[in-house]
């Protein structure tokens, strides 16, 4: 049996960070206090398993507020990170402990675009402050290493590129070839989304497949040009999907801002078989609440509109980790 692939969401929102407030979490304290009643609890695991029986998960927890980062664990050769949003810096912590036990310090990034929300968090990546670091950066965007440099420029960071002690390079990726990487096959597929965008198919040597697809707009009522992404979503084990707008908000008022919905998405990974679709790109004008019952519509909708195998909806959270 080979290892699993795991998944692991380090950051989840889109467009800027938001953080949880006081007034938010003392909501919850006070919504936790009250469902407890006069129930005691001796220890933190008591209150804990309280937590997880009788709280939904907005009530008991946090999708979280870091923008767009999301590791691929295929093994010991590499990393593989999709996106370099604020979410980067938590995973750049965990990366160097897991490379304190022998861990290959080798980094592959794709990146989908280039908008801030995708790259902020590189400023904030401890690996590329070791010199026994190597960083790839793969994109099909011929100007990723200028908006790299350029967000670290004296006037917007203090510490310039140029001082970065890992081994960085540049590697430019062409829209359906298939790369070899470090024992993954990736694919690209271009996106509509302001100043393009790009999806990522990841394959394993044991034919599980995971895609990467955010910042992607798809128009409802021109399905049939969606065909190349339901062969590109095809028998896919996950996708990760951008579901940052309802259907009307993506039809009317956000139309062309270059996101889809949980309604679509769901469409289109039934047409793809599509195993599992985990919700992402979460608006950051919606609190845990507003993504929960987004989450729970999304359930609803796929038993209503499934016509074959089930699809398992989730919805991913800064923290999630998902087995293949």
């Amino acid at each position: 049996m080979s290892d699993p692939l795991l998944v692991r969401f380090w950051g989840t929102r889109g467009t800027l960070p938001v953080a949880i407030t006081a007034r938010q979490v003392r909501a919850k304290i006070a919504n936790a206090l009250r469902i407890a009643g006069s129930q005691s609890f001796e220890s933190d695991e008591e209150a804990l398993e309280f937590i997880e029986r009788a709280l939904d998960f907005a009530g008991g927890a946090t999708f979280g507020g870091a923008t767009s980062c999301v590791e691929v664990d295929a093994g010991e050769d590499a990393f593989f990170v999709c996106d370099m949003g604020s979410g980067l810096r938590e995973f750049g912590q965990d990366a160097s402990m897991r490379c304190k036990g022998g861990r290959p310090k080798k980094y592959n990034f794709f990146l989908s675009h280039l908008h801030w929300d995708h790259i902020m968090g590189f400023p904030a990546f401890l690996p590329a402050f070791d010199y026994d670091c190597e960083i790839v950066i793969h994109s099909c965007h011929p100007d990723a290493e200028e908006a790299l440099r350029r967000q670290q420029e004296e006037i917007s960071f203090p510490l310039e590129f140029r001082f970065w002690e890992a081994g960085i390079r540049f590697e430019l990726m062409e829209p359906g070839v298939e790369r070899h990487v470090d024992g993954l096959r990736v694919t690209a597929i271009r996106q509509h989304h302001p100043h393009e965008s790009f999806g990522y198919r990841f394959s394993d040597p044991s034919g599980r497949v995971v895609v990467y697809s955010t910042d992607s707009e798809h128009k409802v009522d021109d399905m049939d040009s969606e065909e190349s992404f339901v062969d590109f979503f095809k028998g896919a084990d996950l996708v990760i999907c951008d579901t940052m707008y309802s259907l009307a908000d993506s039809n009317s008022t956000k139309e062309d801002w270059g996101h889809s919905s949980n309604l679509v998405a769901i469409d289109l990974c039934h047409r793809a078989r599509a195993r599992k679709l985990a919700l992402f790109h979460h608006d950051p004008a919606s609190d845990d609440e507003d993504i929960q019952r987004m989450h729970e519509d999304s359930i609803r909708y796929e038993e209503l509109s499934r016509e074959r195998d089930p699809l398992e909806v989730i919805c991913a959270y800064d923290g999630l980790e998902v087995t293949l």
